[in-house]
């Protein structure tokens, strides 16, 4: 697996727990890394991507929530599935924040992780909303 997909990956997990526990991200993350299969994660390029990725989307939770809710029709960021709403935070960030990561590699991986995390339509779920988020953008 690419490096910074893992990064997202763990990302998306640390953004979870972050979401359901309301804990502080320093206390989130020195759990997270504690844990046995992360500990052996000695990758400091993974660890620096994730670290940037969480960081940025708690700092600009407020900015990227409201953009998704402009775009996510007849849907309440609350009643998305925790997953779903992490991911399109994620992407959500990519797209607005990150100037080295092309549009379409954000949504694409962000689709991946609903792919792999959420259900069987969470990957056209989350490509419909972050399609929308790409005009605010320009």
């Amino acid at each position: 697996m690419r490096k910074r997909t893992k990064a997202r990956e763990y990302a998306l997990q640390l953004l979870y727990q972050i979401d359901i526990t309301k804990a502080d991200i320093s206390l989130v993350s020195e759990m997270f890394w504690a844990m046995p299969e992360q500990y052996e994660e000695q990758d400091i390029e993974v660890k620096n991507f994730t670290r940037e990725l969480v960081e940025g989307v708690v700092d600009h939770l407020k900015e990227i929530d409201s953009m998704i809710i402009n775009h996510a029709t007849n849907w309440k960021l609350e009643r998305m599935s925790v997953v779903d709403r992490n991911i399109l935070r994620l992407g959500g960030y990519e797209l607005m924040y990150r100037e080295d990561i092309p549009p379409k590699v954000a949504i694409n991986e962000a689709i991946d992780l609903a792919k792999k995390f959420s259900g069987p339509n969470a990957g056209k779920f989350v490509n419909g909303i972050l399609d929308k988020i790409i005009p605010d953008k320009k």
